[in-house]
């Protein structure tokens, strides 16, 4: 009975972070303010955080998903992965807890330290573990912090084609490099706010203006049509639910770790009425279209609402940028023994190296949507589903490890025995489906995306630029043609695309 106590005192002091406790400390506007707008740590921090990263830029390629799968694949696959990075995260967490509270008894002490996942399969597993986790953590956060530059400069060339989007990639790079100033994941309080009414508002601009303008003529819904269309598709929506690969940063920065359990499937349920009706509602309007305009924001018609809703995405794709890099941060500065400097100006210099491996990576392969579902089949899929699956059953599986757990699963699920069925089910699927055929799917599109617009391309999937009309024999003459009337109509209204 006295050891059972013990190991719960244990665990619900485990995540007490000696630096960010207040209490009786004097408080004046300025400081009160501060924490309002900077510090958080409460489990309603950790939602935002959650929601507001896991949507991001893949809300505007998830149409594009639909148009390689079928609307109802669509559907079936966001709910599925959905409820499997749920499960995936949970057991992230219950990792951690394990490793902080172990590492506790030992009298360790994290006041200056942010745990990160490869520490906890060192802590756990071995050396080897560690290796495997942190290189392809960083691989992944690496391309996700990609991803989001290639969004930025997809997304503001609708608003401004002035400049090509290789242009706007440049700006956008020095714009994000800023995230360096951010400390940890304990101070985006109010950019994860800020972040989830962003996303929030475009998805509806999405569901609403697609109903608004209605099908165009000759709508077409063949997909599914090929089978690497269709895992490309698939693998999207498996990249789509798998950020949480910033999940132990996320809990490292929260009062209470321990809360974190069900978070992430609350933060999932709350993205899907985002992200099904709005890539249903794109779908059914403009149909095979999407095929070949990864960026729902192409096939909208332009005006003040699609203005705005690039705007936010702008914003918020600078937020998620930061919540890719500020791991990559950590793991820079532990390498280079920076990471416990308190100047944070230093540590903020030290970290500029990061930023400029994924600027030159965004230049080289622009190309938005196809490369979510290479990253997702390549990298995602052993990150944040084969990898915490195998550590959970790999951890726990002695009988005394099971008996000393300081979460074991939950009852409802059949406890131990349920944990693995389920765990052994996540490993083959997304082996064998999203690696696999995922996998091979994602390259071959990737391929014939370098095939066809090739590396360093200047302006990926714009449509080109017309060369300006010969003068008139007679200037005062008027065009009465209604065949030339309607050449230069669809001139203005038809996107084309390099063969």
């Amino acid at each position: 009975m006295d050891e059972g106590h013990e190991k719960v005192v244990e665990t619900v002091l485990a995540g007490n972070y000696v630096e960010m406790e207040v209490e009786g400390k004097p408080k004046n506007v300025k400081s009160t303010i501060s924490n309002f707008f900077w510090h958080g740590g409460s489990a309603y921090d950790a939602w935002f955080s959650c929601s507001s990263n896991q949507v991001a830029q893949v809300l505007l390629t998830l149409p594009y998903s639909f148009s390689q799968l079928g609307m109802l694949s669509g559907i079936l696959f966001q709910v599925f992965y959905g409820l499997m990075g749920s499960w995936t995260a949970y057991l992230i967490s219950i990792l951690y807890v394990e490793y902080r509270t172990r590492k506790e008894r030992e009298k360790a002490d994290f006041r200056n330290h942010v745990i990160q996942w490869f520490e906890v399969l060192d802590g756990l597993l071995g050396k080897h573990w560690r290796n495997v986790g942190l290189g392809f953590n960083c691989t992944f956060l690496l391309f996700g912090s990609v991803i989001q530059l290639i969004a930025c400069a997809s997304n503001i060339y609708y608003i401004n084609d002035n400049l090509d989007k290789r242009t706007w990639t440049y700006i956008f790079g020095a714009c994000c490099a800023t995230t360096v100033f951010i400390p940890s994941f304990h101070n985006y309080r109010i950019w994860s706010f800020l972040g989830l009414i962003m996303t929030t508002y475009t998805a509806w601009y999405l569901t609403i203006a697609s109903l608004i303008h209605g099908q165009v003529e000759g709508v077409k819904h063949t997909g599914p049509a090929k089978m690497v269309l269709y895992f490309t598709g698939a693998t999207n929506i498996l990249y789509t639910f798998g950020g949480h690969a910033v999940t132990v940063e996320i809990m490292h920065a929260m009062w209470k770790p321990q809360k974190f359990k069900a978070i992430y499937l609350w933060a999932t349920a709350y993205v899907l009425t985002l992200t099904l009706p709005s890539a249903a509602a794109v779908y059914w309007a403009f149909g095979d279209s999407l095929l070949n305009h990864s960026n729902a924001f192409a096939l909208l018609p332009r005006s003040p609402w699609r203005n705005m809703a690039v705007i936010l995405m702008l914003i918020h794709q600078f937020i998620t940028f930061g919540f890719a890099c500020t791991p990559l941060y950590f793991v820079w500065e532990k390498a280079i023994g920076m990471h416990e400097c308190k100047s944070m100006c230093k540590r903020a210099a030290a970290r500029l190296p990061v930023v400029v491996p994924i600027w030159f990576l965004a230049i080289i392969f622009p190309f938005f949507g196809p490369i979510n579902s290479t990253v997702g089949s390549l990298l995602v899929s052993f990150t944040v589903y084969i990898i915490p699956a195998l550590a959970h059953m790999f951890t726990f599986r002695s009988a005394a490890a099971r008996e000393n757990a300081v979460e074991p699963p939950p009852k409802f699920l059949g406890r131990w025995a349920g944990a693995y069925t389920i765990n052994a089910f996540v490993v083959v699927w997304v082996f064998i489906v999203g690696f696999g055929f995922g996998g091979w799917a994602s390259m071959t599109n990737f391929i014939h995306q370098i095939d066809t617009f090739g590396l360093f391309t200047k302006c990926y999937q714009c449509p080109p630029q017309l060369p300006p009309s010969p003068p008139l024999l007679n200037a005062t003459a008027p065009i009465t043609s209604p065949a030339n009337t309607t050449h230069f109509q669809l001139l203005g209204s038809t996107h084309f695309h390099k063969p």
